[in-house]
């Protein structure tokens, strides 16, 4: 950018001048249409020229002088926010802090996805989803707010956008709300936010309750709460859980134990529920392993398990980078209450198998695709339950 440019855009910007002074360049003649311009900028200590009379308007700025004039400027009360988001680089070098940008900037951040999906069913999928196929687009806009040092608020706008029929299905929602936050080296959460239970194999969905975890080497996690709806029904009543986690080298493992009251897949009873988990890595490549019991038997089952095995994984921010994985799911119905997996599978306890792959197409685009075969865990006629999914996630 031309330096004459520049000025006219300081000058919009409340760059002003308690007393005009001669201009001290002999390169800007008083005709020029910058005159008025550079002399302002000269009486407020704005702009110096090159240390020999010359200003040299028509020449191309570099960064790092511009740099110095946004510095000047805002030492002078100019609002030049944006110019300091621009070079905010170049006035770091320079021993500038941009502290009352930085606290606008931070005070509230907005991100976003965007998830268009298509999924199809057959045998006891299709039955239970009432079609063979589905075709979805979710977006998700997701707010934090500052509140201070140690808290802020959290919320998230959901819109569903259904195109597995002509009906223009559409429905938006204030999705969660919430305050996370420490007191000491306690770390809270509180309000509607998303709770992911036992690596989803147990609960991947929404509450309204309360969480407090603690710890570094060995974690320690307790959430007392009410499980959210679901189109309009309800999962269940209170529920309380506590979590005990940790790694050791390359191994994770976690265990949890929860209680719900009046499980509404069990009829109404109410379940208690034991996990154990735990995951090996070895370089990219991992495998895991996790056990389920619920005290609620449905079918004469309720023990349970899930093995699995992967590579790597796709990352939004490296282009080209991927990954796979397989599942083996053996679950009891009192040991599944909101499963994280795209695979339709039945009410009363499931097992069989599930694989998938994604990968990352451009920044910030993953491509996912994904298929289950699964049985229902009594002897029922059609009981094989199978899905195709695959969606395209963006995010921003």
């Amino acid at each position: 950018m031309k330096k004459t440019l520049v000025l006219s855009v300081l000058l919009a910007l409340g760059v002003s001048a308690t007393a005009v002074a001669a201009n001290p360049f002999s390169d800007v003649p008083a005709g020029h249409w910058s005159y008025a311009a550079v002399e302002k900028l000269a009486a407020a200590g704005i702009i110096d020229g090159y240390g020999n009379g010359r200003f040299g308007g028509d020449r191309l700025m570099t960064r790092y002088e511009m740099a110095q004039i946004v510095a000047r400027a805002m030492a002078k009360g100019a609002n030049v926010d944006r110019l300091a988001a621009e070079f905010a680089g170049e006035l770091d070098s320079l021993g500038v802090r941009v502290a009352a940008l930085e606290e606008k900037t931070d005070q509230v951040k907005i991100t976003g996805q965007i998830r268009t999906s298509y999924a199809a069913y057959s045998g006891g999928a299709a039955r239970m989803f009432g079609s063979n196929h589905s075709g979805v687009m979710r977006s998700r806009l997701f707010f934090t707010g500052k509140v201070n040092d140690n808290w802020n608020y959290q919320g998230a706008l959901q819109n569903i956008q259904n195109f597995t029929n002509d009906a223009g299905d559409e429905k938006t929602e204030f999705q969660r709300a919430f305050l996370e936050g420490r007191i000491g080296d306690i770390r809270l959460t509180l309000g509607r936010y998303h709770s992911f239970v036992a690596d989803g194999n147990l609960y991947d969905h929404r509450v309204d309750g309360m969480k407090m975890a603690f710890g570094k080497d060995l974690k320690s996690e307790l959430e007392y709460g009410k499980l959210a709806y679901v189109d309009g029904g309800k999962l269940g009543d209170k529920f309380y859980r506590f979590t005990l986690s940790g790694t050791t080298g390359a191994w994770e493992w976690e265990s949890n134990y929860i209680h719900i009251d009046n499980l509404l897949k069990l009829q109404g009873q109410d379940d208690k529920i034991w996990t154990l988990g735990t995951k090996a890595r070895l370089g990219k490549a991992y495998a895991s392993a996790m056990y389920l019991k619920s005290d609620v038997e449905v079918a004469d089952k309720d023990n349970g398990y899930v093995f699995g095995v992967g590579y790597a994984g796709a990352k939004q921010n490296e282009v080209g980078s991927w990954g796979v994985w397989s599942k083996y799911y053996n679950q009891p119905a009192g040991a599944d209450i909101m499963h994280t997996m795209a695979g339709v599978h039945p009410e009363t306890g499931f097992k069989g198998w599930g694989f998938g792959t994604d990968y990352t197409v451009a920044k910030n685009m993953i491509l996912d695709m994904e298929y289950y075969a699964l049985k229902d865990q009594q002897d029922v006629p059609d009981n094989k339950y199978n899905t195709w999914w695959t969606h395209l996630m963006i995010l921003f």
